[in-house]
């Protein structure tokens, strides 16, 4: 696997498109659909796989003692999702900065092309000797920043910065 921004393609405007991803039958809940934990499963997914292209998954943990942990999650769940159904997350990073990384996944049927689910997170630059924030090294940063730069170019997605709460009388 390749780290280079330019080998991967990955520096475009357009969002990270991850794996292609069947349902498990033991994701299927009582109600007959995708339980809730199991969206997090896919989004988690294909955010691991944007970070390998970034050069900061496993292998960086084990080189270079860094990591992520994800800081705060907001999903939100617009239709089913059964069991048969292939699906696709998509992974705009919204923003980046010297120890964060702010991104909108939309988890899409990947044949029929409507929408799921989203999951808007921010995630943390971890030193994993120190289990504190810390900012990303040089060369990684400059891959994030290549990536935020090209998504910068991108429309915003409808339901960046939600929060919860009852809707308005």
């Amino acid at each position: 696997m390749t780290t280079s921004l330019a080998a991967d393609d990955l520096v475009r405007p357009v969002p990270f498109l991850a794996s292609v991803m069947q349902i498990e039958p033991q994701w299927i809940d009582y109600n007959g659909h995708l339980n809730m934990a199991y969206y997090n499963v896919m989004f988690d997914r294909a955010i691991d796989e944007l970070w390998l292209k970034l050069g900061i998954g496993p292998a960086y943990m084990k080189a270079r003692n860094g990591s992520t942990f994800t800081a705060e999650c907001h999903v939100r769940y617009i239709r089913e999702i059964n069991l048969g159904d292939p699906v696709q997350v998509s992974v705009l990073l919204v923003e980046a900065d010297e120890k964060r990384l702010h991104t909108f996944e939309e988890l899409r049927h990947a044949t029929e092309g409507w929408l799921s689910a989203t999951s808007e997170n921010m995630t943390i630059h971890i030193d994993m000797s120190a289990r504190k924030t810390a900012p990303f090294p040089p060369d990684i940063r400059a891959r994030i920043d290549a990536l935020a730069n090209a998504h910068r170019t991108i429309a915003r997605p409808e339901g960046i910065g939600r929060k919860v709460a009852m809707p308005s009388k």
